[in-house]
């Protein structure tokens, strides 16, 4: 037998406050609180306070709020809200029946049982705004709530809107009813309107928004080279998250985990293109080619890269490809691997008084030719990152040697970078060669070079130079 469904208690409304009078009761960080929220919306505010805190008084004043004391319950009339924030029973219960004679809906901070009405939970996208209310059972619930609901909507969701307001009435005289109204507005808060507004340019905007109403909302494609991080899903940005929520096609990387992946659309379609030692699914010509043709199909593509789009992931010919066949586009940037290992290491890679620049490389920069022109700022004391260093890595030890960096630099070496697996490894630039014979290490391998490497945190990692790898569970058992 089916269960009847939980009625709400408290039925969800926005009422208008603009200019009208909305009083707070409460002299201390309580009023203040509630005074910061409702500063949001555009209600005349009034506190009443007997003894207002220094802070209170000086909010008020910045903010060109009234504050009034004493208290009277002459003073809430005409109010279309009250909220009672004294912080003591008594008092708070007080307002509440002095507020109810008058018939003015009230809400009385921290008791439940004593409101008219509850304050929710807000994210602010003004005109757009989410409630979350849990008709006072838990507010901390609401919050963790709302903060995962602020991380979906872009900042400038609110400017779209007014955008969108702008724009009702010609759609409904040049856009035909049914199917091409809703293709307009899902292309529109999806599309080139929405990506100009988050842009910052509204000129532009507008004429995306013209545009489709000549084309019924039928819009061209879209690439956006998205850096998917070191690995661990919660390092992706937010407007990374975003794009995948909204992505037609997801063109991934061989190196982005299937956890990050799961975080696009679940009927999105999901094409392999990656590219590791040995196994090349596609050429990057063809990668480049189904980029465009994905967007000439009108299709909303994700190019997810792992790490940063624009170190070592070849996003150079992407783009250029891209620009070529005029498609557009948009880059996205991630945590590279050379951050999420030295958080791994706890490691500054500019450490004052020692090291004041930094170095990207791979290990193929050192394998044959001449020495590159950065092994002189490594001799000098500059932090070096070396990705896809592991099979040449003696080789990269030994030149840089041979071009004078001593042997006693410290090296840290991380395995799945970010990742719960990783395992972290250190020792110097003599114990370097090492690696290139550990066939032990399958992962994707980020080593640092440098006197800042020695500022490390080692409790975790184990030497270079012998067999005895670091586990996540092995460390939990030396906890």
């Amino acid at each position: 037998m089916t269960p009847e469904p939980t009625k709400l208690n408290a039925f969800p409304i926005f009422m208008r406050v603009e200019g009208r009078p909305v009083v707070i009761v409460g002299s201390g960080e309580e009023a203040l609180a509630k005074a910061r929220l409702l500063a949001q919306s555009s209600a005349r505010i009034t506190i009443l306070a007997e003894k207002p805190e220094p802070t209170l008084t000086a909010w008020a004043a910045m903010n060109g709020v009234t504050l009034l004391s004493p208290y009277e319950s002459a003073l809430l009339q005409g109010a279309v809200l009250v909220f009672a924030a004294t912080g003591k029973e008594d008092a708070d219960r007080a307002v509440v029946e002095d507020a109810r004679a008058l018939s003015i809906p009230v809400n009385a901070v921290d008791r439940p049982e004593l409101c008219d009405f509850f304050t929710p939970a807000l994210v602010n996208r003004a005109p757009v705004a989410v409630a979350v209310g849990t008709e006072g059972a838990g507010p901390v619930l609401a919050q963790i709530i709302r903060s995962r609901i602020e991380q979906m909507l872009s900042p400038s969701l609110g400017q779209l809107a007014l955008l969108a307001a702008s724009y009702r009435e010609a759609v409904e005289q040049h856009v035909t009813r049914g199917a091409a109204c809703r293709r307009y507005w899902r292309s529109f808060f999806t599309g080139s309107p929405a990506r100009s507004v988050e842009a910052g340019n509204q000129e532009r905007a507008a004429w995306a928004a013209e545009r489709l109403l000549q084309t019924q909302g039928v819009e061209e494609g879209h690439v956006a080279l998205v850096g998917a991080g070191p690995g661990a899903e919660d390092l992706l940005t937010l407007r990374a998250q975003r794009l995948l929520m909204e992505a037609d096609v997801i063109v991934h990387d061989a190196l982005v985990p299937e956890a990050v992946i799961a975080m696009g659309r679940r009927d999105a379609e999901r094409i392999a293109a990656g590219k590791r030692k040995g196994c090349h699914s596609k050429t990057q010509d063809e990668i480049n080619a189904l980029l465009v043709r994905l967007a000439r199909e009108g299709k909303r593509v994700v190019r997810l890269k792992s790490g940063d789009p624009l170190i070592f992931g070849r996003a150079g010919e992407e783009l250029a490809a891209l620009r070529e066949a005029g498609v557009s586009y948009e880059v996205v940037p991630g945590v590279t691997a050379a951050f999420a290992a030295a958080a791994d290491f706890e490691l500054s890679l500019t450490l004052r008084g020692v090291a004041s620049s930094l170095v990207f490389t791979t290990g193929h920069d050192l394998k044959g030719g001449p020495l590159p022109d950065w092994a002189r700022l490594a001799i000098d004391g500059a932090t070096v990152a070396v990705y896809m260093g592991r099979s040449s890595a003696a080789e990269v030890a030994g030149r840089l040697q041979k071009a004078g960096l001593s042997p006693d630099t410290a090296v840290a070496v991380v395995e799945n970078a970010s990742l719960v697996n990783r395992r972290l490894f250190h020792g110097t630039l003599s114990d370097l060669p090492a690696l290139a014979s550990r066939t032990d290490i399958p992962g994707p391998v980020l080593t640092i070079i440098g006197d800042a490497v020695a500022g490390a945190n080692f409790t975790r990692s184990v030497p270079l130079a012998t067999q005895n790898i670091f586990s996540p569970e092995a460390e939990k058992h030396e906890r």
